[in-house]
């Protein structure tokens, strides 16, 4: 454990020192010394309140710890996304509980309450707490003014009702939030703790407004839970008098059904802030995201992991329209002081649709029930050309600006700091492989594909048909550079990597084929006519174009002397390893001769022209792939479990080290799964990309990387199961 001293000034927190709770709305990155590092107010992709993890000044950070010198420890509760944070000395423990509530099916008919929850208990001992609330609104850009007020939402149940417990109003042009607490004893003997509110002036580093700041000096026991939450525009409460044990006894009451009885007549979304209700809202979201996870039908090996993953898929969700973002942060770098630093908080079809072949793999299948909805939409809102956007916002809209936040340092200094995506007109061909497979698997083990949907489907399939020979950006598509006036001038359009549209092999054949073991776009189109017994007029013209393809890829992506499949029909030369999908897709069988070679080719190091350093996977040589964007990266998490799962497939093994083709295939990719396990956090969780080091990088949690890794496990647990190992 690292000694955390707080008498030193604070640096960054590594990316992958994180924990990540949400609500299905939004989501907060909460560090392993106390910091909500990352929250973005009221959805995934609003402006940011909290963002020290980018700006480790004046980003905006809620932080809790001690006073002293301590060591932490932090968790998830199990099969939950409630975190617990443990800061450990001499003189005691505080154990800090984060959250975002979640009703369970019990109370499901209540509204949810948008609040950040932090409990902060001593377990042992004694200990002084720092806490600091400092918000910075729209990305640190706007000022607000900071009150302390009066709190009605508090009873006052002492014999006589005391002057009223204050809490802290902060107010900005587009948003106001305040803060409240409630302190109480869970020991016999042993009192409430007194808290007391002050201001804070931050605004030397860089804040735009006044701060606020709690010195706490607890003793085993004692409790104070912090709220945070945006207050009700208007109340309806005025008149509604605050519930005492004096009142109760003239009405002849017990307090805690004058209580109740105060309570019902609020707004539901602004009850009294009690300790009773504070204990429900933790008790029944960790009840809710227990309830969730059982529902899996996974049994296989490293469960664990796999429902770990589950878990963080899940708060990738916005709930109201089924989005699903492709990760809850934004702008963390890709490479330590690097220019890689885009917006991931926006549905790119991509994403979701592997997010979703996941969770119906492991049997939660309400999720791709809400996802076609939302897809279905997007059908009957096709651009003038017939096609889709790469990406939608997170309420369905095709436009998410990209900006650069000069103002913001940046991770460790990796500037520029972007909000929105250029890249969500790009054209990617290969979307429509991964949407098509999403929509069979979801009518399989989902809703039944109405025939209006299917007329609206039948019409993408028509259109990939139709362009199926055009050139695109494919997968890691980032940057175009354009020729004005003679001029070479960059466009930043955020998704990965690349300058200019080609005929990129992993495009054309996931126009074909798809991952996880079936046919996708044409292909599946065909399965869902014969399956569903739905009328397919163009059938004929389907079948020639997903033959020609298929010869094409094998003609003009093969590198004869190279013995590899290339990164575009193109740049031969170039070795990419998103063709790793290939027998993940059964374009091809692992134990191809083409594939066999290609696979090795990417094994080997970059040094001898390979992709694999440390058992992890680049994407590709960005030494020798112009893709526009420059500087470095590190090796690709998603690439990684794709080479885990290919050489499941491919029965790689080791001759001189095993006797039996079994025990080679456990003793390969057991250990490769295990070795990549050790790379996910201490809570085990994955960004996007790993650091020479060891580092994560990138944004986190990244749902591609999550996706994989379910799969892999998936598939690797199943073959040594039929394998009898």
């Amino acid at each position: 454990m690292n000694l955390c001293d707080p008498n030193q000034p604070r640096d960054y927190i590594p990316i992958s020192d994180h924990a990540l709770i949400g609500n299905l709305r939004t989501a907060a990155l909460v560090s392993t010394d106390g910091s909500i590092e990352s929250y973005c107010v009221p959805n995934f992709d609003s402006p940011s309140v909290f963002a020290r993890i980018l700006d480790k000044d004046k980003g905006g950070h809620f932080s809790i710890s001690p006073r002293a010198p301590f060591t932490t420890k932090q968790n998830y509760l199990p099969n939950s996304n409630v975190v617990q944070t443990k800061f450990l000395n001499e003189e005691g423990v505080v154990c800090v509980t984060d959250f975002l509530p979640r009703n369970p099916a019990a109370t499901a008919q209540k509204p949810l309450l948008h609040w950040l929850i932090r409990r902060v208990e001593v377990v042992r001992g004694v200990q002084s707490m720092r806490v600091e609330c400092a918000p910075a609104f729209n990305y640190a850009l706007a000022e607000h003014r900071t009150s302390l007020v009066p709190d009605d939402t508090i009873p006052a149940n002492g014999e006589h009702a005391p002057e009223k417990q204050k809490k802290a109003l902060f107010e900005s042009s587009g948003l106001t939030l305040d803060l409240r607490f409630v302190a109480e004893s869970v020991v016999d003997g042993v009192p409430s703790p007194t808290v007391e509110l002050r201001t804070l002036d931050l605004r030397p580093w860089g804040h735009k407004g006044i701060s606020i700041s709690a010195d706490l000096d607890l003793v085993e026991g004692q409790v104070v839970t912090f709220v945070l939450r945006t207050p009700p525009s208007t109340t309806t409460h005025q008149h509604i008098p605050n519930p005492t044990n004096e009142l109760a006894q003239q009405l002849g009451l017990p307090f805690d059904q004058l209580l109740r009885g105060t309570t019902s007549l609020r707004n539901k979304e602004d009850p009294l802030l009690t300790k009773n209700l504070l204990h429900d809202l933790l008790r029944g979201t960790n009840d809710y995201w227990n309830a969730w996870v059982r529902r899996s039908t996974y049994d296989g090996s490293w469960k664990e992991a796999v429902h770990r993953s589950a878990l963080a898929l899940k708060l990738l969700i916005y709930e109201p329209t089924g989005a699903v973002v492709a990760s809850p942060t934004f702008s963390l770098p890709e490479f330590i002081g690097g220019t890689r630093n885009w917006d991931y908080r926006a549905s790119w079809i991509r994403d979701a649709s592997f997010t979703l072949y996941a969770l119906l793999r492991l049997g939660f299948t309400h999720e791709a029930d809400s996802y076609m909805e939302f897809i279905c939409d997007r059908l009957k809102d096709k651009n003038p050309d017939g096609s889709l956007q790469i990406m939608y916002t997170i309420h369905g809209e095709k436009i998410f600006l990209e900006e650069e936040l000069a103002h913001l340092d940046g991770h460790k200094g990796s500037k520029p700091v972007r909000i929105g995506n250029g890249a969500i007109d790009h054209i990617q061909l290969d979307i429509y492989g991964e949407l098509m497979d999403c929509i069979y698997l979801g009518q399989k083990f989902g809703k039944p594909l109405a025939y209006d949907t299917w007329v609206a489907v039948r019409e993408l399939v028509d259109f990939v048909v139709a362009h199926y020979n055009d050139p695109d950006l494919s997968i890691w598509s980032v940057r175009v550079r354009e020729v004005v006036n003679d001029v070479l001038t960059s466009t930043v359009h955020g998704r990965e990597v690349r300058n200019k549209e080609r005929h990129f092999t992993y495009s054309k054949k996931n126009t074909v084929f798809h991952s996880r073991r079936t046919r996708v776009a044409i292909d599946r189109g065909l399965r869902l006519a014969d399956k569903r017994s739905l009328p397919c007029p163009r059938r004929n013209q389907w079948l020639v174009a997903r033959d020609e393809l298929y010869e094409q890829i094998m003609q003009k992506a093969w590198n004869p002397e190279k013995k590899f499949f290339a990164q575009s029909y193109d740049e031969i030369d170039v070795l990419d390893s998103a063709v790793l999908i290939m027998p993940l897709v059964f374009f091809c069988t692992a134990s191809d001769p083409r594939f066999r070679s290609t696979l090795d080719a990417i094994l080997k190091s970059p040094e001898r022209g390979g992709l694999t350093a440390n058992n992890l996977v680049y994407r590709y040589n960005t030494a020798e792939s112009d893709d526009g964007v420059g500087g470095e990266e590190g090796t690709f998490c998603l690439c990684t479990l794709w080479c885990i799962e290919a050489l499941t497939r491919a029965g790689e093994f080791d001759k001189a080290a095993c006797n039996s083709q079994s025990e080679c295939l456990k003793y390969e990719t057991e250990l490769a799964m295990m070795d990549f396990l050790q790379y996910t956090n201490h809570v085990g969780l994955c960004t996007e990309e790993i650091s020479p080091a060891g580092e994560g990088l990138g944004n986190a949690v990244q749902g591609f990387t999550h996706v994989t890794l379910i799969s892999a496990a998936f598939n690797l647990s199943r073959t040594m199961k039929r394998r009898g190992l």
